[in-house]
């Protein structure tokens, strides 16, 4: 079989080009947006007559999936992922069936989702942390700061969320301990000028924003009226767990705002990972670092397809809630080409 991802400027642009390649037989994986925003990214696989012939058997024993996208269907269900992306996921995971159920879903999470952990070093752009209230915003902006206070890099901070009781003092805490500049601002008007001072000497630049109500009009017009006043990125940040058809609606409604991103906190709390796989789904967000601890120093931690993918489906002896150590050790797989490249 043949599985390949096409980018077009428009989806007619896209069929075309997976037309003239696969032919009238390609099936159509997943369809969503380029990474970067611009364009559309399709996903088709093309089989041969072998593999038309498994289908055919599997479609007359009552089975839709293979071995592989059983397990893969049954540990999407216990996180509670919606029905359309399960089904999405266990069809790519079906179709290539790479080296073990765990491979197979960490192929099936690339192909529908972009990971693309939040730099290091030097960014042309701040980042602004956006939200519903209580998702871990605040702690989340320390944890980055943190980051690159420690690795040596010259960081800043800015927070214009006024509104939550304390929340200036919590940051205050945490950057006055590792000697990092905190700018505090009020509304757009200000955070324009303190964006272009500080981008000016820092090489990262961390932005904490005011919890926001999703389903306001009003207050995703002011998140909309923050990130248009300065060149920034916004990131969703999104605890994990909770209602998956809830988190869909909260991805869509910050996606559309203009969040590009999604960072997953409480991850050491939570036990299924559905609302989050929903969220950046229907925001079209790209996974990038995770909330291990509360911790503020070591507290994060990049995602990747493969640690993603042993996060869902876990050894069988694993499937208990698991001790932090052992989520570390997942999250420090390198990459999916490189894990199936050893095999």
């Amino acid at each position: 079989m043949r599985l390949k991802s096409y980018n077009a400027s428009t989806m007619a642009d896209a069929m075309r080009l997976v037309r003239e390649e696969l032919g009238d037989d390609a099936i159509i994986v997943s369809t969503q947006r380029a990474s970067d925003g611009q364009g559309v990214r399709i996903t088709a696989v093309l089989k041969d007559s072998a593999d038309a012939d498994d289908d055919i058997r599997r479609a007359l024993s009552g089975r839709n999936t293979s071995a592989f996208g059983e397990r893969v269907k049954d540990a999407l269900e216990y996180h509670g992922t919606p029905a359309r992306l399960t089904e999405k996921l266990v069809a790519a995971a079906t179709a290539v069936e790479v080296g073990s159920p765990t491979m197979a879903c960490a192929a099936a999470l690339e192909d529908q989702f972009d990971f693309a952990p939040l730099p290091e070093r030097k960014s042309p752009r701040p980042f602004m942390m956006v939200g519903p209230p209580g998702s871990g915003k605040t702690i989340t902006t320390a944890k980055l700061a943190a980051r690159a206070r420690l690795s040596g890099r010259p960081v800043g901070v800015i927070t214009a969320d006024t509104i939550r009781a304390g929340a200036v003092e919590q940051l205050s805490a945490f950057t006055g301990i590792l000697e990092i500049e905190l700018r505090q601002v009020r509304g757009p008007d200000g955070l324009g000028p303190a964006v272009n001072e500080m981008m000016q000497k820092y090489d990262l630049v961390f932005i904490d924003s005011p919890g926001l109500n999703p389903f306001s009009y009003h207050d995703m017009e002011y998140l909309k009226t923050l990130i248009a006043s300065a060149d920034l990125e916004p990131i969703l940040v999104l605890a994990a767990g909770g209602d998956a058809s809830e988190a869909a609606d909260i991805g869509e409604a910050f996606g559309a705002s203009g969040a590009t991103r999604l960072l997953a906190t409480r991850l050491d709390m939570t036990r299924r990972l559905g609302a989050i796989l929903a969220a950046a789904d229907a925001g079209q967000l790209m996974f990038s670092e995770v909330s291990l601890n509360p911790h503020v120093a070591t507290g994060l931690c990049a995602v990747n397809p493969v640690s993603m993918a042993r996060l869902i489906l876990p050894p069988e002896e694993e499937l208990q809630p698991q001790p932090e150590e052992t989520v570390k050790t997942v999250l420090r797989s390198t990459s999916i080409r490189t894990e199936v490249n050893q095999r």
